[in-house]
C-alpha cells in the first residue's frame, strides 16, 4: 500500500505562536511527528501541508516532504480538515501519485511514537474498515454519562437521561472513549465520496493509554505536555 502520513501545520496560531516550530525538548514540535512518520514500518511518505514557508523549511530540515505549500484560503481559523486532505490528494495525483491510505498526525501531540502509528494501521490494513482512530478511554467525571447539560429542555446527564438516574460507581460506567489525536487512518474514498465524511460508515477504534494523550492548543496544554513528555518518552 502507497500510504501517505499528512501532518498539518499551518500558520497563525494565536494562542501559542509559532507552535509548529517552536522549541519542544530540543527540536520543534513539528519534528516529533515526522521523526515518528518517519520510523513507521508502513508509512510510504511523510508530508507536511503548511501555508508557511518557515514551516516547511523546518519540515524539510527533519525529513518531511513539502513538494507544494498549501493555498491561504485552506489555512484559516475555521478551515476543516476535509478540504485540507483533498487538496494533498489531488496535488499528489498531478504528479503521478496514487494514495491507497492516509495516516493524518496532528503536530498537537508530541507523544506519539512509530509503534503507535504501526499499531493503527495493522488495524486498519487487517480490518477491511473504512478508517481507525486512536483514543483513550475516559474516565471517571470525563466519561459522558457522568456529564451534565443544561438547556431549555431542563438539566439531565449528556446521555439525554435524567439525573435520577445516575450510576454511583465509576466501574458500572459503560466504557467510552475519547481521541487523543496520535492517528486517524483514513481510506481516501471517504473524502471523495462525502467530503465531509472523513470517517466513513466502517471505523474501528484503536485503543491506547491515556498517558499518550495530548492535544496542545493553549500555554498551559503546552507545559502539560512537556512535564508528560519528559516522563513517558524520555525515560
Amino acid at each position: 500500500m502507497n500510504i501517505l502520513a499528512v501532518i498539518p501545520a499551518r500558520s497563525g496560531s494565536k494562542r501559542v505562536p509559532n507552535k509548529n516550530i517552536r522549541d519542544f525538548h530540543g527540536k520543534p514540535l513539528i519534528a516529533w511527528a515526522i521523526e515518528a512518520a518517519n520510523n513507521s514500518k508502513f508509512i510510504s511518505k511523510t508530508f507536511v501541508s503548511t501555508n508557511d514557508s518557515a514551516v516547511a523549511d523546518v519540515a524539510r530540515a527533519h525529513g518531511a516532504q513539502v513538494p507544494f505549500l498549501r493555498p491561504n484560503e485552506l489555512a484559516q481559523d475555521t478551515t476543516k480538515i476535509e478540504p485540507v486532505l483533498i487538496h494533498a490528494l489531488e496535488e499528489f495525483e498531478k504528479i503521478g501519485e496514487r494514495i491507497d491510505a492516509i495516516v493524518l498526525l496532528m503536530a498537537t501531540n508530541p507523544l506519539r511514537t512509530s509503534t503507535h502509528i504501526d499499531e493503527a494501521i495493522a488495524l486498519y490494513k487487517n480490518s477491511n474498515v473504512t478508517s481507525v482512530v486512536t483514543v483513550h478511554e475516559t474516565m471517571g467525571n470525563r466519561n459522558p454519562h457522568w456529564i451534565i447539560k443544561q438547556d431549555d429542555k431542563g438539566t439531565r446527564f449528556f446521555n439525554d437521561s435524567s439525573l435520577k438516574n445516575i450510576i454511583s460507581r465509576s466501574q458500572d460506567l459503560p466504557p467510552c472513549y475519547s481521541r487523543n489525536d496520535i492517528a486517524y487512518v483514513i481510506n481516501p474514498k471517504n473524502l471523495y465520496e462525502s467530503p465531509s465524511n472523513l470517517y466513513g460508515d466502517d471505523v474501528k477504534l484503536c485503543i491506547m493509554d491515556d498517558l499518550y494523550d495530548s492535544d496542545i492548543n493553549s500555554p498551559e496544554d503546552w507545559y502539560i505536555a512537556h512535564d508528560k513528555f519528559r516522563r513517558h518518552r524520555l525515560n
